[in-house]
């Protein structure tokens, strides 16, 4: 039986959709903290989701044929949990803290998905791969420089984002074998904006309509940017493109300072810099097993 041929792997176009790619979140995380502490974080939240149903309102007329299983929809009602809690506490930390160190500590949301995987979905950790989530771990205490410093209520908001994003794409890899990507995508729209409108209205404040704008174009962004990643990811290799994601916090830096008067802090960058390092040399790792697996399985094909 021949071999199906490989997708072709151009290593410009993959770096610089991911280029494109933190660029968009760059603007999101821009947008957010512009919008600061004028509306709750779980009203801004809010009116960001529903924005996102509506630009994904194509696939959301295609669910009630779905047909998911029980534990399909068990699995959707967890994720939608973990991500209603992430996009609270990361809206609120992007109003209270400079947007270099949102960015940076963001990074190690792949770092608790390897861990957590090793500890509740029965992967191995290698000791190579160990290294790397403790090389990543230090550079977080770098950025926070715990005892050296105060850690303001944004800084915890964050560090529980970053936890809670890693619980959701825990589950979502679990979803990944229950249903499509597009559908996976469309009920993490529905289930967070659900769950987020209680929170909403406890604490509504009535939005301008300069305010609902910025937080649609948060939307288009977050959307695009996701576009652009995937994109990245098809046409060239994991291993080449993680590493452009370390220009999001040079940018957000140059932002930072340029918008909103941030200093310019070092360790924020070195930190940022281990941390990437890290995910990388896991994304490297990771990709070389994948291409083994695939050579073993060829092997065995008649």
């Amino acid at each position: 039986m021949p071999r199906p041929a490989p997708l072709p792997q151009n290593t410009l176009a993959g770096i610089g959709w991911m280029l494109l790619t933190g660029l968009c979140f760059v603007a999101v995380n821009v947008i957010v903290k512009a919008v600061g502490t004028a509306l709750p974080a779980p009203e801004a939240a809010f009116l960001r989701f529903v924005a996102g149903l509506i630009l994904l309102s194509p696939v959301l007329l295609r669910l009630p044929g779905a047909g998911f299983s029980s534990r399909a929809w068990g699995l959707f009602a967890a994720r939608g949990l973990f991500h209603t809690l992430a996009v609270m506490s990361w809206f609120f930390a992007m109003a209270r803290i400079p947007l270099a160190e949102a960015t940076a500590m963001s990074y190690m949301s792949p770092v608790y998905v390897t861990l957590g995987a090793a500890l509740f979905l029965g992967e191995s950790l290698a000791a190579r791969r160990l290294f790397a989530v403790a090389a990543a771990l230090a550079g977080v205490v770098i950025i926070l420089r715990p005892g050296f410093r105060d850690l303001s209520p944004g800084h915890y908001a964050q560090l529980l984002a970053t936890l809670s994003f890693a619980g959701s794409f825990l589950v979502a890899k679990r979803l990944s074998s229950e249903a499509s990507p597009s559908a996976i995508i469309a009920m993490l729209s529905v289930s967070v904006t659900i769950g987020l409108a209680p929170f909403a209205l406890a604490v509504w404040v009535p939005p301008t309509p300069a305010q609902i704008a910025w937080l649609g174009l948060v939307a288009v962004f977050a959307t695009a940017g996701h576009y652009c990643m995937a994109r990245a990811f098809a046409v060239a290799p994991i291993s080449v493109t993680q590493p452009v994601t370390f220009l999001q916090i040079i940018w957000a830096v140059l932002f930072g300072a340029l918008l909103f008067g941030e200093p310019v802090d070092i360790w924020v960058i070195l930190g940022g810099a281990i941390i990437i390092a890290a995910i990388s040399f896991i994304a490297w790792r990771e990709s070389i097993l994948r291409r083994r697996r695939t050579s073993s399985v060829e092997a065995l094909r008649p």
